[in-house]
C-alpha cells in the first residue's frame, strides 16, 4: 500500500507537469511544433544522459546477478503482451490494424516509465528499466517496425538498433558498471544534470500532445476505446497473473511489470505520420491511455509481487 501511495503521489507530481506542456500552448508561449525538437533533445541527450549516470555506482554483485533474470521477465512480458494483442486483433480488419496493435503491444516505457521507476526505486531501479528498454527496442525495431511497414530489411534493422541513442547508453553504463571505470566528477556532474531533464521534458511533451488533441473525440473512437481496453487493462492483468503463478517477485519484476503497464508508447505517433496512418487516432491512442495511467499504475503499484 506504501508504494501505491508513493506511485499516486508521482503520478500527480508528472501530470502537474503535464499541466505546463499544456498550459504553454494553450497560452501560445510554447509553439506546438516545438515538440519535435524537445523531443529529439529528450531522445539523444536526456534519456541516454539519465541511463548512464545511473550505472555510475560501486558494482553490487546481487544486482549483477539479477540482470539476467530481469532480461527473461523482460522478454516474457513484452512476448506476453504481443501474444494477447495479436489474439484480440486476429478479427479486426482495415488500413488502421497495424499501428493499432502497435499501440497495444509497445508501452512508453523511456519516457512515462524512466521517472516512475526512477521515483520509485532509484539508481538500481533505473538498472533494471534499462535492460527492459533494451530487449524493448530490439523488438520494436524488428517486430513491431514490420508491423508497420509490412516488411523488415535486416540491414535498417541492425542500422537503427545498433544507432539507437537509448541502447547506445545502455553499453556504455554497463562497460562503465562492470568495469569499475572511475568517471571524474566533471563529467559526472553534467550527466546526472542533463539526466533530471528527463522527467520535466518527457511531461511536457505529453502535456503539448493534450494540447492539440480534441479529447471528447477521441473517447468516441471505438478503435483507441479498444487500445484503451488491451493497453491499459487485460495486458498487465495478464503479465500480473503470469508472474504470480510462476512466483516471479522482487524489485526487478516489479520494475518490469510496472513497465510494462505503462500507456502506448509515444513513437506511435511518429510511425502514424511516417506511414501515413490515421494521425488523429494514433495520437489519441497515447493521449488516452497516457491520462488513464493515472489510476492504473498506483493500482499496478499496490499489487507488485514482493515489494
Amino acid at each position: 500500500m506504501e508504494l501505491a501511495i508513493i506511485t499516486a503521489k508521482q503520478v500527480v507530481i508528472l501530470y502537474c507537469l503535464i499541466l505546463a506542456g499544456f498550459a504553454g500552448v494553450k497560452s501560445g508561449v510554447i509553439k506546438p511544433e516545438a515538440k519535435k525538437a524537445f523531443s529529439n533533445l529528450l531522445l539523444y541527450l536526456a534519456v541516454p544522459a539519465m541511463v548512464i549516470h545511473s550505472y555510475i555506482s560501486k558494482a553490487d554483485r546481487s544486482v549483477l546477478a539479477r540482470l539476467p533474470q530481469t532480461f527473461a521477465f523482460s522478454v516474457l512480458a513484452i512476448l506476453a503482451g504481443l501474444a494477447i494483442t495479436m489474439l484480440c486483433t486476429c478479427r479486426m480488419k482495415g488500413k488502421e490494424r497495424p499501428i493499432l496493435r502497435f499501440a497495444c503491444i509497445f508501452s512508453n516505457a523511456a519516457y512515462m516509465g524512466f521517472p516512475l521507476i526512477e521515483a520509485l526505486f532509484g539508481a538500481e531501479g533505473l538498472i533494471y528499466a534499462s535492460v527492459y528498454v533494451t530487449v524493448f527496442n530490439i523488438l520494436l525495431w524488428t517486430v513491431g517496425f514490420g508491423m508497420i511497414t509490412g516488411t523488415v530489411e535486416p540491414k535498417e534493422v541492425v542500422r537503427t538498433v545498433c544507432t539507437n541513442p537509448v541502447l547506445i547508453a545502455v553499453v556504455i553504463g554497463l562497460v562503465i558498471y562492470l568495469c569499475q571505470i572511475p568517471v571524474p566528477e566533471v563529467i559526472e556532474q553534467p550527466l546526472a544534470l542533463i539526466g533530471n531533464m528527463n522527467t520535466p521534458l518527457s511531461m511536457i511533451i505529453t502535456g503539448m500532445m493534450i494540447a492539440g488533441s480534441n479529447l471528447a473525440q477521441m473517447l468516441c473512437d471505438r478503435r483507441i476505446l479498444s487500445v484503451m481496453g488491451i493497453r491499459m487493462l487485460l495486458i498487465p492483468a495478464v503479465c500480473f497473473a503470469l508472474f504470480f503463478a510462476c512466483g516471479f517477485s522482487g524489485m526487478a519484476a516489479g520494475v518490469v511489470l510496472l513497465l510494462e503497464a505503462c500507456p502506448s508508447a509515444a513513437i506511435t505517433s511518429v510511425f502514424a505520420v511516417q506511414y501515413s496512418y490515421d494521425e488523429e487516432f494514433a495520437a489519441g491512442s497515447v493521449v488516452i491511455t497516457t491520462l488513464l495511467s493515472i489510476v492504473i499504475l498506483p493500482v499496478c503499484a499496490m499489487l507488485l509481487p514482493g515489494m
